[in-house]
């Protein structure tokens, strides 16, 4: 097995690449109690680098060892919030007044000055209320929908695991099988909607033929648009297929991922839920007063001055959290696959996970929560930024600032993007490894960052297909048992959102794998080592590929 922790003393294996790249010293100089093993104190030669750039001989790879804390203040912050809101929110249970949901049944009380209750018409409203919600729960819709649900939940794991299995020993296959369904299934779903509807009376009524029509051509312009991006990306369809194999072999060797990134969703969830809870409790904190409205008087719900800025304490805490725990496990995968490619022999690191999850909330936490707040930053800026080009706001001014607003952010999806892979990989600072992650890359003739977004893209339209052919059996399944009718297509559909879902969240995981190992790839080029062979294979290809078409379409960064 590879070890990380190498005497740097030790002569390095002669590179496979460019000698003078993997010599280029960083940019800056390692600290104390850093990751890495300090270089010797040697009298540099009168032709070599000067004093100032000690770090030549600097060796990256995994860090098995104790990690220290990084990024603590941004970790203080991010629980200051999250106790702030389990706090109001445990007081506003506590707080709260029962009769908000009965504003209705007060009246104003000339005698008193005040409000009174009117206890009959809360009674019969709650019988209304509780008539409504058996009519509804009895509703043999819901109990389709409720069972459809359920069994595609239970599928979709073994189909994620079966995709994953052809995906690594036959993903040629698989692609060129699929590609042409890429077409087929968006015209014939076109097609289909277009004659139903016109055959269907109510549907007709609805949408005129002029609506139809103008629906199917839209749908087969977008069909164009993508026979267009096969055609134009036809030369990268063998090396991404060789991508996607590569990275989902390593997903294969580490299985375990597919249980703690779905169990860390799931804990998001309930964290959600609590939250939901103190928000809708917290609506419940204030009181029934008497209004004045020309000269009579009503009783209305007057809300407690603080619950607006709980909702915005909550709401922030709630975003920030989300994007915190993508990057944590985006965190997790990095971590567990490049412990698997910097082994020696091919078998799986003992407890990979567990040392990921360890680090994730432990050391690195304050990094992900300072990774997951420049990413919420950065989709609230550009909200803004979109929301105010659909105002089409005119003036010069508006022009500059947007495009400098869009550069900003442009610039901050450079830095991240491939920072908390760096980061789970060596256990450093979030900017110290976005630094050394650019020297890294730029030194090894890297710095153009930019990966495979082909493999994205097939994985979409092999994912797309999939559930449209398990949304077609649904539907044929319900036809034969069921009599819902045309409310058959609905129960099909969200079971078709269901599994994209589901799907779409492995091709998340399998993305982050290909990023993981391309910094993996990078890093071993850095060292003029080769810990898998079968990826440099791969990945050595992806310069070559670039420099030999002046037109190769890659995933480019711009600053």
């Amino acid at each position: 097995m590879g070890s990380t922790e190498e005497d740097t003393t030790t002569s390095k294996p002669t590179s496979l690449y460019d000698a003078a790249s993997s010599t280029e010293p960083l940019l800056f100089k390692p600290t104390t109690g850093s990751a890495y093993p300090s270089p010797p104190i040697e009298e540099p030669p009168q032709s070599g680098p000067s004093e100032s750039d000690p770090t030549q001989s600097l060796q990256i790879s995994f860090n098995y060892g104790p990690r220290p804390f990084k990024d603590l203040p941004f970790l203080i912050l991010f629980l200051l919030f999250v106790l702030c809101t389990f706090a109001f929110g445990i007081f506003s249970i506590f707080h709260r007044n029962d009769n908000y949901s009965n504003v209705s049944a007060f009246s104003y009380d000339s005698n008193s000055t005040s409000c009174v209750q009117d206890t009959s018409f809360l009674s019969s409203q709650l019988w209304v209320s509780e008539t409504s919600f058996f009519a509804l729960s009895s509703s043999s819709l819901w109990t389709y929908l409720v069972w459809t649900l359920v069994i595609t939940s239970v599928l979709s794991v073994p189909i994620c695991l079966l995709l994953l299995f052809l995906l690594k020993h036959y993903t040629k296959q698989i692609v060129y099988v699929l590609l042409p369904f890429f077409i087929i299934m968006p015209v014939f779903f076109d097609v289909y909607w277009f004659v139903a509807c016109t055959l269907s009376s109510s549907c007709s009524d609805a949408f005129p033929l002029v609506y139809r029509i103008l629906v199917l051509i839209f749908i087969l312009l977008i069909v164009g648009v993508i026979v267009w991006i096969i055609v134009a990306n036809w030369h990268r369809i063998e090396l991404t297929v060789r991508i996607i194999g590569v990275a989902s072999d390593a997903l294969s060797r580490n299985l375990g991922l597919f249980l703690v990134i779905p169990l860390l969703t799931v804990g998001l969830l309930a964290y959600y839920a609590s939250i939901v809870v103190f928000l809708v409790f917290s609506r419940f904190n204030g009181k029934i007063v008497a209004k004045e409205s020309n000269g009579e008087y009503t009783c209305v719900w007057k809300q407690d001055s603080w619950v607006p800025a709980y909702f915005t304490l909550a709401i922030l805490t709630m975003l920030w959290s989300l994007t915190s725990m993508v990057e944590a496990q985006v965190y997790v995968t990095s971590g567990t696959i490049a412990q698997w490619y910097f082994s020696k022999d091919d078998t799986k690191p003992h407890r990979s996970i567990r040392r990921s999850l360890r680090n994730a909330f432990g050391p690195s936490s304050g990094t992900i929560c300072l990774s997951g707040l420049l990413v919420f930053v950065v989709r609230v800026v550009r909200a803004a930024v979109d929301s105010a080009r659909e105002e089409d706001v005119p003036g010069i001014v508006n022009l500059v600032l947007r495009c400098c607003v869009n550069a900003l952010m442009s610039a901050i999806d450079f830095l991240n993007k491939f920072t908390i892979n760096f980061a789970a990989i060596t256990g450093e600072a979030y900017c110290t490894s976005a630094r050394m992650t650019y020297e890294l890359l730029r030194r090894n003739l890297l710095s153009a960052v930019f990966v495979e977004t082909v493999s994205t893209r097939l994985l979409a339209g092999v994912i797309f297909v999939l559930s449209s052919v398990y949304a077609i059996a649904v539907c044929a399944i319900l036809k034969g048992v069921s009599d819902l009718g045309v409310n058959m297509y609905t129960v099909a559909a969200l079971a078709w959102v269901l599994l994209i879902l589901v799907l779409g969240f492995f091709v998340h995981v399998l993305d982050n794998v290909i990023d993981t190992v391309y910094i993996c790839y990078a890093i071993d080029k850095d060292r003029g080592e080769v810990y898998k062979h079968e990826v440099h294979d791969v990945y050595f290809q992806l310069p070559i590929s670039r420099n030999s078409r002046s037109s190769y379409p890659s995933r480019t960064l711009d600053v």
